[in-house]
C-alpha cells in the first residue's frame, strides 16, 4: 500500500460500517511492518484509531488489528501507545481477550503484543509501562490469566502454543531479573502449581519442535537460570523461609522415636531443676539427620537454597521412606552411617554439574539453533532437566543402595559419590530425548553395581589413556610379564603336585588302569608309573620308577584347544594339532637318532602320552610343560587367566591414583626427608 493512501485507509478505518473496517484493517496488517508507511500511520494519529478498534471490535476485525499493532511493535516502531494516558485499558482489554476470548487467530494477537509489553526495555519516564509491571493492574482484574496462558500450552495449534510459551518465557525473564526484594520465587512456584514444567516436557519430547524450537529453548535456558539463582541464594537461618526448611527436617525425622527411654527420663529430672522449663538439646540432633555438624547451615555453601529445596522435597516426598531409613541407620555406629543429609546435597551437585547449568545464559539459546540444521535434536534438547526433582531423589535413592551393597562406611563418601557421578552420566546422558522420566527412575534403581564397577574402570583407563599415554603402556606392559610368571608359577606347581591320568587302552589289554605323573622338585625330571587302581594317597616321588630329561623332550603334542574352541591349530616345536577325536591327549616327543647308514635323519616319537580327565587339568599340564620348555602358553584358558590378573593388577594401581597423578593415600606425592637416613637411598612413586 502505498504512503499516500494512508488518508483514505485512516478514513475506512474510522467507518462505522464492520465490512469497510475488515478489510482495511487487513490491508494494514500487511503494510505496516514498512518503516517509512508505519511512520505515516503513526504521524497521522493512526495509533488513536488502532487502539479503538481493539478496544471495541470483535471477530476478524480485532483480529486483524492485534497483529497490526504486532507487527508495528515488531519493527521497534509505535510504543508510545502504551505510554500514554489510558494505556492501561489497552493492557487490560488484551488481557481480557486472553482470558475469555475462544478464537485462536485474537489469541495469537493477544499474546504477541503482551510478549512484546513485557519483554520491552523499561523506561525511566514511564517506570510502570512494560515489564511485569504492566500487566500486574489487569491481571489483579483477571487473576485466572496465567492459568488461561499456561492451558494453552496443550493448544493444538502450534502457533498459539509457541506465542504462550513466549509469553511465559517472558514473564519468567522479567521476574527474576527483580532486585533484592523480588517475588520471582512466589510467581515461579504459582506456574509449577499450574502445570507449566510438565506441560514444556511434552511438548519437548514431541514431534512439533519444528515450530516451537525458539521457545523451548528459551525456557530449557531460563531453567538452568532458575537452579543457578536458587543455588546463589545462600542458606540463611535469619530468614523465616530458609529456618522454617530446616525445622521441618528434623520434624519430618520423627525425633520423637529417637528421644524416647532414656531422654524422656531426663526430661522428667530436669522438671525439677532450678531451670524448669528448659529444654536438653539432642547432641545428634543435626548429625543424626547426616549433616557433619550440629551447625548445617554453613552446609549448604556449595549448593546454596537449591541444595535445601531438593533435600526438604525428598524428605516431604518420601517421609516414611527417610524415617525408616534413619531408624536403620541408628543402630549403627557413627561412621557406618550413611549420611542422607550429605548424600542428598552430593547428588545436588552432580546434577548442577552434569547438566552444566553454570554454562547456560538466557540469549544462547538461539545459538543452538544452527547446528546440524536443528535436526539433531537429541543434542540440543534436555527434557529430563525439567524433571529436576524427580532425578533428585531416584540419584539420592541409588545413592543408598551402592551404600548398602557396599558395605561403604563414612571413610568412603566419596567413592560412593563417585559411583553415582559415574551413574547418572551413563543413564541420564546416555537418555534418549523421547524416553520417559519413569524409564530413567526404573534404570537409576535397577541398574547393577557390577556394570557400574566396570563403567568406572573404562572410565579411568581412558582417562589415564589420555594423560599417560606412553606410560600405561608400559605400566600393561609390565604386569603381563609379572602375570605371566604368576601363571606360570601355579602351573608348575601343579605339576609338582602331581596328578592321576587314565590308561586309554586299559580295558581291552587286561594292562594298568592308571598313570601317575609328577615333576621332580628340582624340575628337571617328570617322573611316572602305571597302576591297576588310584590309590587315595598320591605315590611318593620314590616310588615312580621311570623318568624323563626334560632337557630330550622334543615337542608336546594336544588337542585341547581343539577340545576348547573351534580356532585352528598353531604349529611349532610345541604344536597343538587338532585331530578329530574327541578324547583330551597330551603326547611328549623326544627324538630319536636313526642308523647312520640308512641316511636317515633324526626322528620324533612319543616317549609318554597322557589323557587329562578335565579341560582345567589339560590346561594345567599342557601350559605347564610348554613353560618349563621357556615356550608360551597356548591354551585359552591359561591366557585368559595371564590376562585377568593383569587387568586386575592394572585396576588396583588405577583405583589407587587420581587423575591428577597423585596417591589417594594421605601424604601421597610427598618427597620422605633424608632425617635418619645415613646411606644414599631412593624410593618408587
Amino acid at each position: 500500500m502505498d504512503a499516500a493512501d494512508i488518508p483514505s485507509l485512516l478514513s475506512r478505518l474510522s467507518s462505522d460500517e464492520d465490512a469497510l473496517r475488515k478489510m482495511a484493517v487487513f490491508k494494514l496488517q500487511s503494510s505496516i511492518n514498512d518503516p517509512s508507511f508505519a511512520d505515516l500511520f503513526i504521524a497521522s494519529n493512526g495509533l488513536t484509531i488502532l487502539r479503538r478498534l481493539i478496544m471495541n471490535t470483535g471477530g476478524n476485525t480485532l483480529a486483524y488489528s492485534l497483529q497490526s499493532l504486532t507487527r508495528l511493535l515488531e519493527v521497534d516502531m509505535g510504543w508510545e501507545i502504551f505510554e500514554t494516558s489510558g494505556s492501561g485499558e489497552l493492557v487490560e482489554r488484551v488481557v481480557e481477550l486472553i482470558v475469555t476470548h475462544p478464537l485462536v487467530n485474537i489469541l495469537r494477537g493477544a499474546m504477541s503484543i503482551l510478549v512484546a509489553i513485557v519483554s520491552h526495555p523499561q523506561n525511566k519516564a514511564e517506570p510502570g509501562a512494560f515489564g511485569f509491571r504492566a500487566l500486574k493492574p489487569a491481571v489483579a482484574v483477571y487473576p485466572q490469566f496465567f492459568e488461561m496462558v499456561v492451558s494453552q500450552l496443550n493448544s493444538a495449534d502450534h502457533a498459539l502454543c509457541a506465542n504462550a510459551l513466549m509469553l511465559l518465557n517472558a514473564l519468567m525473564r522479567d521476574s527474576i531479573k527483580g532486585g533484592p526484594g523480588e517475588e520471582w520465587p512466589k510467581f515461579i512456584k504459582r506456574l509449577q502449581d499450574l502445570g507449566v514444567i510438565k506441560a514444556v516436557y511434552v511438548l519437548m519430547q514431541s514431534s512439533a519442535l519444528q515450530d516451537l524450537a525458539h521457545p523451548l529453548l528459551d525456557f530449557q535456558a531460563l531453567t538452568k537460570v532458575l537452579l543457578r539463582k536458587w543455588r546463589d541464594v545462600k542458606v540463611d537461618l535469619e530468614k523465616p523461609e530458609h529456618r522454617r526448611a530446616l525445622k521441618g527436617l528434623h520434624l519430618a525425622s520423627a525425633p520423637e522415636r529417637k528421644e524416647s527411654g532414656v531422654q524422656r527420663a531426663e526430661a522428667l529430672a530436669t522438671a525439677n531443676d532450678k531451670t524448669k522449663g528448659s529444654r536438653r538439646h539432642n547432641p545428634e540432633k543435626w548429625r543424626r539427620l547426616g549433616f557433619e555438624t550440629e551447625s548445617p547451615a554453613w552446609e549448604f555453601d556449595q549448593t546454596g537454597f537449591l541444595g535445601m529445596m531438593d533435600l526438604t522435597d525428598y524428605v516431604r516426598k518420601h517421609e516414611d521412606g527417610f524415617q525408616k531409613l534413619l531408624l536403620e541407620q541408628s543402630s549403627k555406629p557413627m561412621h557406618e552411617r550413611c549420611p542422607i543429609a550429605r548424600a542428598s546435597l552430593a547428588v545436588t551437585v552432580i546434577l548442577y554439574e552434569h547438566f552444566e547449568v553454570d554454562k547456560s545464559d538466557v540469549n544462547d539459546a538461539r545459538s543452538y539453533l544452527v547446528l546440524d540444521g536443528m535436526k539433531n535434536y537429541d543434542k540440543i534438547f534436555r527434557p529430563l532437566l525439567l524433571q529436576w526433582s524427580r532425578l533428585h531423589t531416584a540419584s539420592l535413592q541409588a545413592f543408598f543402595r551402592l551404600w548398602k551393597s557396599t558395605g561403604a562406611e563414612q571413610a568412603d563418601f566419596d567413592k560412593v559419590a563417585e559411583l553415582v557421578r559415574i551413574l547418572i552420566e551413563q543413564v541420564v546422558g546416555q537418555a534418549s530425548r523421547t524416553v520417559d522420566v519413569q524409564e530413567v527412575e526404573e534404570e537409576l534403581t535397577d541398574f547393577e553395581y557390577a556394570r557400574l564397577r566396570e563403567l568406572q574402570m573404562e572410565i579411568l583407563e581412558l582417562t589415564f589413556e589420555d594423560e599417560w599415554g606412553q606410560h600405561l603402556h608400559q605400566v600393561r606392559d609390565e604386569l603381563k610379564r609379572e602375570a605371566l610368571q604368576f601363571v606360570k608359577e601355579q602351573r608348575i606347581r601343579s605339576l609338582l603336585q602331581g596328578a592321576w591320568f587314565p590308561r586309554s587302552n586299559s580295558s581291552r589289554d587286561g594292562r594298568s588302569s592308571w598313570r601317575f605323573v609328577k615333576l621332580s622338585h628340582n624340575r628337571r625330571f617328570l617322573h611316572y608309573a602305571d597302576f591297576m587302581t588310584q590309590s587315595k594317597q598320591d605315590p611318593l616321588l620314590d616310588e615312580l620308577h621311570e623318568k624323563i630329561d626334560l632337557s630330550t623332550i622334543s615337542s608336546v603334542v594336544s588337542n585341547v584347544s581343539a577340545s576348547n574352541e573351534s580356532s585352528s591349530s598353531v604349529t611349532s616345536s610345541s604344536t597343538v594339532t587338532k585331530q578329530n577325536s574327541t578324547t583330551t591327549k597330551i603326547t611328549i616327543n623326544s627324538f630319536i637318532t636313526s642308523d647312520s647308514s640308512s641316511g636317515a635323519g633324526d626322528k620324533e616319537r612319543a616317549i609318554l602320552t597322557l589323557m587329562p580327565i578335565s579341560h582345567s587339568s589339560a590346561s594345567e599340564w599342557l601350559d605347564g610343560l610348554l613353560m618349563l620348555l621357556n615356550q608360551a602358553p597356548i591354551t585359552a584358558e591359561t591366557n585368559k587367566l595371564v590376562a585377568l590378573i593383569g587387568e586386575y593388577g592394572l585396576k588396583i594401581r588405577l583405583l589407587n591414583v587420581r587423575e591428577d597423578g597423585r596417591g589417594n593415600r594421605d601424604g601421597g606425592g610427598v618427597v620422605p626427608g633424608r632425617e635418619g637416613v645415613d646411606e644414599e637411598y631412593w624410593f618408587e612413586v
